[in-house]
């Protein structure tokens, strides 16, 4: 059996990879803003969801959201 390491496609575009770093940017500068409360983005990770949300509205390649992310109730 061949174990040789595959070359796999790139998950993100580049194009993606700007605007997580455009956003992050903003973070950094402290004006970076979540969508309708308009509150201050403090989390690094918040950040780069709101880059990759914000880069998947552009038609950037980008994976969809996993179903696993959201409500953790049960």
């Amino acid at each position: 059996m061949n174990t040789k390491n595959k070359k796999s496609a790139r998950k993100y575009g580049p194009g993606a990879g700007k605007k997580v770093a455009e956003v992050m940017r903003e973070l950094k500068q402290g004006t970076l803003r979540s969508g309708r409360s308009g509150t201050k983005v403090r989390s690094r990770k918040q950040a780069i969801a709101i880059g990759l949300s914000e880069a998947r509205h552009a038609g950037e390649k980008v994976p969809l959201k996993s179903e696993d992310s959201g409500d953790r109730s049960s």
